[in-house]
């Protein structure tokens, strides 16, 4: 399953690193991040919860990126 969800975010190196905080997250396939429409695209691994995954890529997100915001 694939999921768009909002983002918030300073800059694009800041971008790139969410999107490697997210792709390492467990439950989640493959992840892009679009600094420019401030859009994060998720796909996640067949079974996977999606709002509990998204609760840990925020997590991890927030981890390299304090100030960062994903709008689930």
């Amino acid at each position: 399953m694939k999921k768009t969800y909002g983002i918030e975010v300073d800059c694009a190196n800041c971008a790139a690193k969410m999107e490697e905080a997210a792709k390492k997250t467990s439950g989640v396939k493959d992840c892009t991040v679009n600094f420019m429409t401030l859009k994060m695209n998720v796909e996640f691994e067949d079974g996977a919860d999606e709002k509990s995954v998204m609760k840990d890529v925020l997590k991890n997100c927030k981890k390299v990126e304090d100030d960062c915001e994903i709008f689930i």
